[in-house]
Parts: structure tokens; C-alpha cells; sequence
């Protein structure tokens, strides 16, 4: 439940992966914006960080509220 402020997109895409999301294939003009999904249809949209990969804190707290929302935090 930390927030750790080095936190990188490929952690981000791994715990993603641990609560059932898979990212969205994107088109050629899919740009940063990335998607992810889970069984259940939800989406988590985001902006793939660049050049650095490490994410702002305030997308955690939406990912993490997101988690919390679909019962896969508490």
C-alpha cells in the first residue's frame, strides 16, 4: 500500500498483471495512452511516463483506487 515515488511502468505493468489486467493492443497512433484490462471489462487507462519510466504519484493513487473499487485492494 506504499507509494513509492521511484516506482517504474514495468512494476506498474507487473502488478497490473498480478490483479488480472492485460494491456489493450494499441494502433500505430496509440501514442502514450495505454489500457488495460481484466476479466471483469474493467479498464485502467493511463500515460506510458516519458523519457523517465517512473510514474507520478497521483496516477498510483488512481490505479490503487481503481484496485480498491473492483475488490481486488483493501
Amino acid at each position: 500500500m506504499k507509494k513509492p515515488k521511484d516506482f517504474t511502468w514495468d512494476e506498474l505493468t507487473v502488478v497490473l498483471g498480478y490483479y488480472g489486467f492485460t494491456e489493450i493492443a494499441t494502433g500505430k497512433t496509440g501514442g502514450s495512452r495505454r489500457k488495460f484490462v481484466d476479466a471483469n471489462q474493467v479498464i485502467i487507462s493511463l500515460h506510458k511516463p516519458h523519457p523517465k519510466p517512473i510514474i507520478k504519484h497521483y496516477v498510483l493513487e488512481q490505479v490503487m483506487e481503481t484496485l480498491k473499487e473492483n475488490g481486488k485492494l483493501k
